[in-house]
């Protein structure tokens, strides 16, 4: 459980920082790996080829997008909405996948996980681009990096705990007895 905690709130992150970008890899990663837990559920439709496929071209328009001028603020508030949602879909779908029954609890930790994020980054970079050479451009394709890479590492296939068997086998149960071993 405490592994599922920490997804949802690290993909609530990203969500601030970009907020397609982790809806894209963990429904990549969702139709390519199953989860029994969302067959049932309204979130199975991130499981689907086609909306992998739609995330990762809203994710790429997006990351085009911010850098073009005349954008809004991140953390005016339709932005800021849109960035809450994707983190309250990306904590409700891992906590679900992790076939946690507190689906509401992993909306809201990737909720308030991605509006942290959105105003800790939004600082962020503009304090960047104040106070170094750097052009804002290069700290906006460093922030996609970033987001993309970190997404695709909390995004693997997020499975269900394993149960345990009850027994305990030893700590050499799972490996053959070599001569050496005696």
């Amino acid at each position: 459980m405490a592994k599922i905690f920490w997804q949802a709130l690290g993909a609530g992150a990203l969500a601030g920082l970009r907020s397609m970008t982790p809806l894209a890899t963990l429904s990549s990663s969702l139709a390519k790996n199953k989860s029994a837990s969302l067959a049932s559920s309204p979130l199975r439709f991130l499981q689907s080829k086609v909306a992998a496929t739609g995330l990762k071209l809203l994710a790429g328009a997006e990351m085009v997008a911010d850098k073009t001028p005349g954008m809004p603020n991140r953390t005016d508030p339709p932005a800021l909405l849109g960035r809450a949602l994707s983190g309250a879909l990306l904590g409700a779908t891992l906590y679900k996948a992790g076939k946690n029954r507190q689906v509401a609890v992993g909306a809201a930790l990737g909720s308030a996980a991605a509006v942290a994020a959105t105003f800790a980054s939004f600082y962020l970079r503009k304090n960047l681009g104040a106070h170094t050479q750097v052009p804002d451009t290069a700290w906006a394709l460093a922030e996609d990096a970033a987001t993309l890479s970190s997404s695709l590492a909390i995004a693997r296939a997020p499975q269900a705990p394993h149960p345990r068997s009850g027994r305990y086998a030893g700590p050499k149960a799972d490996r053959r007895r070599r001569p050496h071993d005696l």
